[in-house]
């Protein structure tokens, strides 16, 4: 009987592995703001799927999709969702990741003017600088200003980001020296 129960025991082991890879790749593929165009406006916008729910109800057959999030919303909360359909066969560059990847390539850091290469949007997420001369971060933009964003403000890498927040926080502790390359005494 121990073989029996061995066996049964891989099944359910193997079972539940694959549960789970099958649910965190159903997460990732629904998770993040994606770009849709809206079917009451016909203007393009941003919706956040409930992503943890699209991945429950896939792991039990038909995958319901619902939105987590709207630039629309609150005002037009109870709308009919009818976005959604477009999300089914949305390809991954309409994600928002993808986007601002792209946004980012080819464009250099605003401060040290280094070439954006491969953008990290887990740890060392890019920021941008806005018109006031401030560094500030992605999430500090609302989804239905992301297109604003992207046209009006400039790039800025983590490293410099976190530079400029500290200096701004902590002036006090900052000491400014001249840049590189430059004489103290004019020649």
């Amino acid at each position: 009987m121990t073989i029996a129960y061995l066996i049964i025991a891989v099944f359910v082991v193997a079972a539940v592995y694959f549960g789970i890879r099958y649910f965190v790749r159903a997460s990732q593929k629904f998770s993040g703001e994606q770009v849709i165009i809206c079917p009451e406006t016909q203007k393009q916008a941003m919706v956040e799927v409930d992503a943890r729910h699209a991945a429950l109800t896939s792991l039990l057959g038909q995958t319901d999709l619902r939105l987590e999030n709207c630039w629309r919303w609150p005002l037009e909360e109870n709308c009919g969702q009818e976005c959604l359909l477009q999300l089914d066969v949305a390809d991954a560059d309409c994600l928002v990741r993808s986007v601002l990847e792209k946004w980012y390539r080819d464009k250099n850091c605003a401060f040290c003017h280094r070439a954006f290469g491969k953008i990290d949007l887990v740890d060392h997420k890019p920021a941008l600088l806005n018109p006031e001369g401030m560094t500030i971060e992605w999430k500090q933009i609302p989804i239905s200003a992301a297109t604003k964003a992207m046209a009006t403000y400039l790039p800025v890498c983590w490293d410099c980001h976190i530079a400029q927040t500290f200096q701004r926080e902590h002036p006090h502790l900052v000491v400014q020296r001249p840049p590189v390359g430059r004489h103290l005494f004019g020649g």
